[in-house]
């Protein structure tokens, strides 16, 4: 996708769109403090809204009732249990439905982000039902993404310059109602609207991404009020800063429990086999053609990832961990690290809404990293806020261990017709975005580590 400067981006989604606060860049002679909500950040929640989006009306209620009866009739193109072949008329006959449904006018959407992104939610994941129900196919034919799915989401998605595929904010963010809209959000009080496999892995699996983005809005008020700071050379200015690094430790710390929870409620077996593969998006193997695309187009398709969450990347940012190794940091990066995909977390931010991108981009523009350099007393709070996040990474290498890499060699569930009914030529050891799993993570939980100030700096 073409991606337009950061200001742009935002300031084209407010042109008609009342409802959203945007970046404005300061002016020299009054500057404008840096505030949160500015990028569409809630003070509260932090990226996660503090309102689910309404469902899509008149004709697009074509979009919407499909998008329920999906989830009846649709099984995994793989799957070879008896529920699967049970449903496999059913689940053709809604493809066919769809490909003889009429080209939606999508410029007839009203043009404000909470509907453009609901259209993004249901037209992606309509896409990914369609192409992970269709039968297996010889590697490397081609899916052809039907011009009743592929003109609407490539109009939505140039809107809110975002993929045309499924993302975190898709799946996450914004897939969710209240069950009692009268009571506060909170976990309790919200259910998703859509599961591609209906079990309560997938569900729990999104549960668990909600709390750690609510605990992580914790974060964020301490960044907004770094990036307010006049002077860092004050003592009392000195000590604030130290007591939210302390703060942050905490939560960092907490948002590493929430991950590790993961164990008690989602089962590594069911999330793999019967959850994971609706969220890929095209590779080598079946790459995606939307058909009526202009030629030659080009589009990010890597799919759902939890490395989309734009909370983590702010606290990357804050801290200043170089995941691109482009600083020369000790210890120097291992050839292992060398080889993992150093453009892997710029790759994720393309995901991410528009605002958050901004966000980020902002956030960068101020680094505590130096300012830690030349003020001693900041050490020592800085690297522990470095430590918490190296082992949030370490925690994250172990369930990625558990949930990726050990399940991708197991036997699939008999449920789902066991080994014989999956091919065997796939590296189903790659991330939900199409990446090598363990080596990212270790690239990831080195790239903290270097990031910690030694005394001799």
């Amino acid at each position: 996708m073409n991606v337009s400067s950061p200001v742009h981006i935002v300031n084209r989604l407010r042109g008609s769109a009342a409802d959203l606060t945007t970046y404005r860049p300061t002016r020299s002679d009054c500057p404008e403090p840096f505030s949160n909500r500015v990028f569409d950040i809630n003070p509260d929640t932090g990226f996660f809204p503090a309102q689910p989006l309404k469902k899509l009306t008149d004709a697009f209620t074509l979009w919407e009732d499909a998008l329920i009866s999906a989830g009846h009739v649709l099984k995994l193109g793989e799957d070879k249990g008896d529920e699967a072949r049970a449903k496999r008329a059913s689940g053709e006959h809604w493809r066919q439905q769809l490909r003889a449904w009429p080209v939606l006018d999508a410029t007839r959407l009203e043009n404000k982000p909470c509907v453009l992104r609901r259209a993004h939610v249901v037209l992606t994941s309509l896409q990914h039902y369609y192409v992970h129900s269709l039968p297996s196919r010889p590697t490397g034919t081609s899916i052809v993404i039907p011009k009743p799915l592929s003109i609407p989401l490539l109009h939505v998605s140039s809107k809110l310059d975002m993929p045309p595929v499924l993302t975190f904010a898709d799946t996450v963010l914004w897939n969710w109602e209240f069950i009692n809209p009268e009571l506060p959000i909170s976990l309790s009080n919200m259910r998703f609207t859509n599961l591609f496999s209906g079990t309560d892995a997938e569900r729990n699996f999104y549960a668990l991404s909600v709390a750690a983005e609510l605990k992580g809005a914790e974060m964020l008020p301490i960044f907004e009020r770094f990036m307010n700071l006049s002077c860092v050379n004050e003592r009392s200015v000195i000590a604030a800063v130290a007591r939210d690094l302390e703060r942050l430790v905490g939560i960092v710390n907490e948002v590493s429990d929430i991950l590790q929870g993961a164990r008690n409620n989602i089962d590594p077996h069911t999330f793999y086999w019967a959850c994971r593969t609706w969220w890929n998006g095209s590779n080598a193997s079946a790459p995606w053609v939307f058909e009526g695309a202009p030629p030659n187009a080009s589009y990010e398709l890597g799919g759902a990832s939890a490395g989309q969450s734009s909370v983590m990347h702010a606290l990357d940012v804050f801290l200043d961990v170089d995941h691109t190794l482009k600083q020369a940091r000790q210890p120097p990066p291992s050839e292992e690290n060398r080889r993992a995909n150093t453009g892997f977390m710029e790759r994720m931010r393309r995901y991410m809404p528009a605002e958050h991108r901004v966000y980020l981009t902002q956030l960068g523009k101020r680094s505590l990293r130096e300012i830690v350099l030349r003020t001693p007393a900041l050490q020592e709070p800085y690297n522990a806020a470095v430590d918490a996040l190296k082992r949030f990474r370490d925690g994250h290498i172990r369930i990625g261990t558990l949930y990726i890499i050990s399940q991708a060699r197991s036997t699939p569930p008999a449920s789902m017709g066991g080994a014989a009914a999956f091919r065997q030529d796939v590296d189903r050891s790659l991330g939900t975005g199409g990446n090598p799993v363990g080596m990212l993570l270790k690239a990831g939980r080195d790239a903290t580590q270097r990031t910690k100030i030694a005394h001799d700096e």
